[in-house]
């Protein structure tokens, strides 16, 4: 099965540039949407079940927005889809704070820079499938330098989805409690956590379990959620101690 992914931009050359990025950075026969405005990129998720991602066609795996849109901003997209299964990454200009941690607030899993490489842009996507955050370096050392000096009770906290789904943020408060039954994992679940707590990347555990590595990305998704951690190894010792795997 084709990976669906949805691209919003406005610039048509940056629109293409983009199409080119994400298709030199998946091994997986991509079917590209591209989209100008948030109307029309609204209009495509709602064919694949709206902002839920529910009894629609196969919902898109990707999507790319960008901030500064005709119709509005790409942060209204965002919030929008804070439950849509998708991994959504910022392509944008802007590498400032007033930009990027709003974005990471609104639910983004990734912050790229449009003005990178294209060498560059095509190996932070392909974190995706090792299972770390696709985030341009400057960005990142942005990240690094905003944690390391301590921010004070008036600057942004560290934001629990992005945290979530890529791994990358403050550590949270292990719980050593029994899970509610509603909060347990899936067999399924269980068997990727097997598969994250002895090593294996995310692109690994898709060949061993015979699926495509943006379900396993879907399930790890799932697991950091129903836990309560951020990381690999916060779900790998909280699984032991809960007697999961």
């Amino acid at each position: 099965m084709a990976v669906k992914v949805l691209i919003l931009e406005d610039n048509p050359v940056a629109r293409s540039f983009l199409c080119r990025v994400v298709r030199e950075s998946f091994s997986d026969t991509i079917i590209i949407t591209e989209a100008g405005d948030l109307e029309t990129a609204r209009r495509h998720i709602a064919l694949t079940g709206g902002a839920q991602g529910l009894h629609g066609t196969d919902p898109f795996k990707l999507i790319l927005v960008d901030l500064e849109l005709p119709d509005g901003n790409g942060l209204e997209l965002l919030a929008e889809l804070t439950h849509y299964p998708a991994t959504k990454i910022v392509t944008t200009l802007y590498s400032d704070d007033d930009h990027l941690f709003p974005t990471l607030q609104c639910g983004a899993d990734g912050y790229l820079l449009k003005e990178d490489r294209f060498e560059v842009l095509v190996e932070e996507l392909q974190k995706i499938v090792r299972g770390q955050p696709p985030l341009s370096p400057a960005i990142a050392r942005r990240l690094l330098t905003h944690f390391r000096k301590g921010a004070g009770s008036d600057s942004p906290a560290p934001v629990s989805g992005f945290a979530s789904s890529s791994g990358f943020g403050a550590s949270k408060p292990v719980p050593l409690e029994k899970l509610p039954e509603h909060e347990r994992l899936t067999p399924r679940e269980i068997e990727v956590l097997t598969y994250l707590s002895k090593g294996f990347t995310i692109k690994e555990i898709a060949s061993l379990m015979g699926i495509r590595w943006f379900t396993v990305n879907d399930h790890i998704k799932s697991i950091y959620k129903k836990l309560n951690v951020s990381s690999r190894a916060e779900a790998a010792v909280l699984a032991s101690k809960q007697g999961l795997v």
